[in-house]
């Protein structure tokens, strides 16, 4: 009477007052069983105690309730001393018993003890449907669909709609679609559809695959829906860009009077903010407040990425500001403990550059809070819009901490070194990786390593990463092509692009792309003509404005503007920014000052305000010694408020990197340098090295203009390189813009005098310098 009036404390007083006897393990069995219903979890364990300690022995009756409190608590240590009693008592084959230690190993994340259980089972065969269901529920719920998928084909019972329910989303995550059909098909010959969660689960596998006309079908044959029927198919066309239908679909749920939830309006908000639309999604998200539906902690995750796609700053502030109302108002959790929104935060102040603000948000986190997604977020957030030393030095505490980094960490950090050419630091994270084996089991990775590589200057370090690789996909193939276009070996990058096209690799409009920037860059005209006019007869994609964009600067190269200017005119689009921007830097190297003009012209038209173009303008006057349009040019910048990029080298050393501007000598060692690039000039003047002083651009005398040359920051980059390295390794350095002309020629100069090879990129290649030759053979 007392257990089932819910009154769990006169009947254990009952039950303490009477002596052990077989009959009243029934009611202890009843009483846990109570307290596991209620959810006082801990409690029922206290009861199972109780019992045990008052000298009665539990069943098999007793324990399937006692594992499912340890496992929902979760308590891993209770319920493995459980196990233990079981195998003391023999209870072991006892099928309820090993199924429920299956159950409670997998909620408590104990996979490999999960596992042993069930074989042993299996080599004892006391398995039924409910163990099948228990082991791939475990696998489902570690996040291991391929292994659930695997355990589901190996189960040799017929399946019931608890194991489709558990396999369906599997096959949604890992986009199994025609395993998702079969199930879908056996459900249907079943006559089990009409369980409206596996009709839910099949409707998701479809949406989830991309396939939402089939998710629609299985929606409008279903009988009985419920809410999750209706939010599967609003995310579905959501998360496929069709936002129109998904609102249609909200109506029709108004209009039923269905009840809209958090989930139906975040999925919306969602799918906006991952196609980049943040200001719909900033819309749905007003029209959600209107109807008086309050966000979760998933709905400003999604608004702040929104924000963070179209760098809405204000917008992001004032979400965050919501965000901490919400938590005043304790209308829904603690928002500021919350990783998904703090994480989310962190990414959108990192995407619209306010570095000050993003490090605020990390700082106020403990490093209880800080999961392996935070460090990631800050990482990439610097490697990508901000400091990419910050990011490496992020990457270095991360892993003195208790956090694991994933293969998208290990991507943010090779992505800053890859910014900052940082060599030596990508060569420790890649041992790192090594140790760790994430190449073999994350292809992104190996990709990354790729990347890293060829823009730290060392493509053939790239080449056997690629080599090493047991799997490769189009981005390996356009990652190593890329290397080589950059590093000059453009027939290189031609090899592999016929390497790729007879593996039966599918070509794109990427990988067209890089192959005309190699032609473009190593002098190949002819070659580059040919790829352009073939990529709709030959290979069957559709030229697009970059390709227009790197044929005009093939042809532009090459000094034949006349043909550049024609390709323009012909194209069947309008010409954008980067096709103009080409145009006037090859009439800059060119001195066409009357088609430069027209170019500049047309970026104004376009309304096209950035410090490069204004730049080549610049440069290009001042190289035909027009210096009253150089000046006429730079207030123009000035009244539009763009500031020239100041021209910054750097280079890596053993004790991190140094950073020069031009005339720097804020560095300890400068004096050195001064002396040591003095006695370099010196030395190749005798060989044949004179100033090119119509690179020195100000209208200045000659004497003045050979003094500005010499303080160049390639120039003190190289001296402090000389300074630090031994004799015959190679000096890396970097420039944030393109080289000097007499930069390039006195180090060309330099490198016959030094026993070092001087690999130099610039922000369009790269410069291998080598006893009085340079790998661009002076066409650059």
């Amino acid at each position: 009477m007392y257990i089932a009036c819910e009154a769990p404390v006169y009947a254990l007083t009952v039950l303490e007052r009477l002596a052990p006897c077989p009959f009243t393990v029934f009611w202890w069995n009843n009483l846990i069983k109570r307290d596991v219903k209620l959810g006082l979890l801990h409690d029922s364990f206290k009861l199972y105690v109780k019992m045990v300690s008052l000298g009665w022995r539990a069943d098999c009756y007793t324990f399937p309730f006692v594992l499912k409190a340890c496992g929902e608590i979760p308590s891993f240590r209770r319920g493995s001393s459980v196990h233990a009693v079981v195998v003391s008592n023999g209870l072991d084959l006892n099928v309820f018993v090993s199924n429920g230690l299956v159950s409670m190993y997998s909620k408590c994340g104990a996979l490999d003890d999960c596992q042993q259980v069930f074989d042993e089972m299996r080599e004892r065969e006391v398995v039924d449907l409910v163990s099948w269901n228990s082991i791939v529920a475990a696998y489902m719920q570690s996040g291991d669909f391929c292994t659930a998928l695997e355990m589901f084909v190996e189960m040799g019972l017929r399946p019931d709609a608890v194991s489709l329910v558990n396999i369906l989303p599997a096959c949604a995550s890992v986009a199994r679609l025609m395993q998702g059909k079969q199930v879908h098909a056996f459900a249907f010959r079943s006559g089990l559809l009409d369980d409206v969660f596996l009709g839910n689960a099949v409707m998701d596998v479809y949406a989830k695959c991309g396939l939402i006309s089939e998710a629609k079908a299985v929606f409008e044959l279903m009988e009985d829906k419920d809410l999750v029927s209706w939010n599967v198919m609003v995310t579905g066309y959501s998360q496929s860009g069709s936002f129109r239908e998904a609102l249609v679909l909200i109506e029709k749920m108004r209009e039923r009077r269905i009840q809209l939830n958090v989930v139906t309006w975040s999925a919306v908000i969602a799918g906006y903010a991952q196609r980049g639309l943040g200001f719909e999604a900033l819309d749905v998200f007003r029209e959600m407040q209107l109807v008086g539906s309050a966000p979760n902690a998933v709905t400003l995750a999604s608004l702040l990425s929104g924000c963070a796609a179209v760098r809405a700053l204000i917008h992001g502030k004032e979400t965050h500001g919501y965000a901490i109302k919400c938590i005043l108002k304790q209308d829904y959790g603690d928002i500021g403990n919350d990783h998904m929104v703090n994480n989310a935060l962190i990414d959108m102040y990192a995407k619209c550059r306010s570095a000050n603000y993003t490090r605020a948000i990390f700082e106020l986190l403990t490093l209880r809070e800080r999961n392996v997604v935070t460090w990631t977020v800050m990482i990439g957030g610097h490697a990508q819009y901000g400091d990419a030393n910050s990011a490496l030095e992020l990457f270095s505490e991360m892993l003195r901490g208790a956090n694991t980094p994933n293969g998208f960490t290990i991507s943010c950090s090779l992505m800053a070194c890859a910014r900052l050419g940082g060599l030596r630091s990508g060569k420790e994270i890649h041992a790192f990786v090594i140790r760790n084996r994430y190449e073999s089991v994350m292809l992104f990775v190996a990709n990354c390593l790729i990347d890293m590589y060829s823009k730290c200057g060392d493509v053939d370090a790239a080449r056997n990463v690629f080599d090493g690789m047991l799997q490769k996909n189009d981005i390996s193939w356009t990652s190593l092509m890329t290397g080589y276009g950059i590093h000059g070996r453009g027939e290189k990058a031609i090899q592999v692009f016929d390497t790729m096209q007879e593996a039966g690799f599918a070509l794109d409009g990427v990988t067209f792309v890089v192959v005309l920037y190699a032609c473009s860059h190593c002098g190949m005209i002819d070659l580059g003509i040919k790829y352009f006019n073939s990529m709709e007869t030959k290979y069957g994609v559709v030229k697009g404005v970059e390709h227009f964009a790197c044929m005009v600067d093939l042809l532009g190269r090459a000094g034949w503007l006349d043909r550049a200017m024609e390709l323009i005119n012909g194209m069947p689009m309008e010409p954008t920014p980067v096709v103009w921007v080409a145009l006037l830097s090859a009439c800059r190297v060119h001195g066409n000052v009357e088609l430069g003009e027209y170019a500049a012209e047309k970026l104004l038209q376009l309304e096209y305000e950035n410090d490069g173009s204004y730049t080549l303008l610049s440069n290009m006057y001042a190289k035909a010694g027009r210096w009253k349009d150089v000046a006429r040019t730079r207030s123009l910048m000035k009244k539009s408020g763009i500031r020239k990029k100041p021209g910054c080298s750097w280079v890596q050393g053993r004790k991190g990197t140094a950073h020069f501007f031009v005339g720097d000598r804020s560095h300890p060692q400068s004096q050195q340098m001064y002396e040591l690039l003095a006695d370099l000039i010196r030395r190749i003047k005798i060989i044949g090295y004179k100033p090119e002083t119509r690179f020195a651009l100000h209208d200045v005398d000659e004497e003045e203009k050979r003094d500005l040359l010499f303080e160049h920051s390639e120039k003190l980059a190289l001296a402090y390189g000389i300074l630090i390295s031994v004799p015959g390794e190679p000096i890396r350095i970097t420039k944030n813009l393109r080289v000097c002309g007499d930069c390039h020629s006195a180090i060309t100069f330099i490198s016959k005098i030094v026993d070092h090879e001087i690999i130099l990129r610039d922000s369009s290649r790269f410069h291998h310098f080598k006893n009085g030759s340079c790998s661009c053979k002076g066409y650059w």
